[in-house]
């Protein structure tokens, strides 16, 4: 992983210290002129193309070399004049099987049904969360004023990406996220329409609703996870492109790794126990946690494992392969500062997973189902629902076990 990592920190510092933008062509100290380019639909259409991304996307190994960052210019048309444009998506409420149409149409004037479409799943999360700039739109303020919030910017102009840093992110983040981005306009040239989008890295949502409430310029700022408290706009985590640091590769390679992970042993002859491994001191519940590991006192059916990045780094991350982790009938999942990207490669593993009552959600398990995706477990009552949900489990192997379905999702 370290060939293109090296790629991507190389591209980006171009043009010494005080340098403080990057495009997909030929490196530019300066961004171009100060555009209008950010309204709602921009966002949702930008957003519903990176999810298409996130499920399609090409293997990391398969770019090398100055191509990394390069995306086709989108085809030479004529300019046009500015129009208003109205979605109107009817993605709303619970139900994923609703339609949509293809074209800039009301639904109720369709007459073919050939022209619709089912909605995703998270058509309707993307509505929610523009929704606060349902009436007021996404003015040039508002994203100056978002600064203040983000570790970068990205304005997509003509098919090029340019970014401007404000503060350093934690490890490599902004640096998968923006290649993600890239990997968009690669897959997708010609259609990504002019943006200019504030990120923030962090693992804490940033615009909370108390500070906010009252303002009447909201800054629309993009981030990982969110919460009931605030107003972030959730976007897929960079870990889908690879976490280097902590040797965690792209969502493709991952995907077939664990797929054969889970082949190696099947659910029934897996160890009976819940099995959780990760950092126990970003948290006080995942300190709590460790409390229901075995003892001579108690046995609460879980096998946990405090994690020293550390250590594993120096040992060639020998222990933490998520692949070898497919092992266990159940798997906690637990969040920690936040929300934890570990999440989908627990829920990927093709065991029973049981969730510790969650705070904040990303992207794509916002939509999950308790106790048709998961087996819920209550903060305050860890140990026992563990053991509870484990025996409930063991004591009904003949049955269909409470498998997740994040693949559908």
């Amino acid at each position: 992983m370290g060939d293109y990592l090296d790629s991507v920190r190389s591209f980006c510092s171009r043009g010494g210290g005080g340098a403080r933008f990057c495009c997909t062509g030929p490196f530019s100290a300066t961004p171009p002129g100060k555009r209008w380019v950010l309204a709602i639909v921009s966002a949702f259409f930008f957003v519903s193309l990176c999810i298409s991304v996130f499920i399609y996307w090409n293997d990391v190994y398969d770019i090398a070399g100055n191509y990394f960052f390069w995306a086709p210019p989108p085809p030479s048309t004529s300019p046009r004049p500015a129009i208003k444009i109205d979605f109107p998506f009817n993605c709303s409420n619970r139900d994923p099987a609703i339609t949509c149409p293809t074209s800039n149409q009301s639904v109720t004037s369709q007459t073919d049904n050939s022209s619709a479409v089912t909605c995703p799943q998270y058509t309707r999360w993307i509505q929610e969360d523009l929704r606060p700039w349902k009436t007021t739109g996404i003015t040039r303020d508002m994203v100056d004023r978002a600064r203040d919030f983000a570790n970068f910017r990205v304005v997509i102009v003509k098919g090029k990406v340019y970014v401007e840093r404000y503060q350093n992110a934690y490890e490599t983040r902004d640096v998968f996220t923006i290649w993600g981005i890239v990997q968009l306009l690669r897959l997708y040239p010609g259609k990504v329409p002019d943006l200019d989008l504030m990120f923030w890295c962090g693992d804490m949502p940033v615009i909370l609703k108390r500070e906010h409430n009252h303002v009447k310029h909201l800054p629309p700022v993009f981030h990982y996870c969110g919460d009931d408290k605030s107003y972030d706009i959730v976007f897929p985590d960079w870990s889908y492109w690879g976490w280097i640091e902590v040797n965690i590769k792209p969502w493709r390679s991952m995907r077939e790794a664990l797929k054969e992970g889970n082949n190696n042993t099947k659910w029934k002859d897996r160890e009976p126990y819940a099995y959780w491994r990760g950092n126990p001191y970003v948290s006080r519940r995942r300190r709590e946690l460790l409390k229901c590991n075995l003892s001579k006192k108690h046995e609460w059916n879980a096998r946990l494992y405090g994690e020293d990045w550390g250590v594993e780094r120096q040992e060639g991350f020998k222990h933490s392969n998520l692949e070898d982790q497919c092992t266990h009938r159940y798997k906690i999942y637990i969040e920690g500062v936040s929300w934890s990207v570990s999440e989908k490669y627990i829920l990927a593993c093709d065991s029973m997973t049981l969730l510790v009552d969650p705070k904040y959600y990303d992207f794509f398990t916002r939509s999950l189902v308790s106790k048709t995706h998961y087996w819920p477990i209550r903060t305050s009552h860890m140990c026992t629902d563990i053991k509870s949900a484990v025996d409930w489990g063991n004591d009904h192997t003949d049955k269909k076990r409470l498998a997740n379905s994040f693949k559908r999702i």
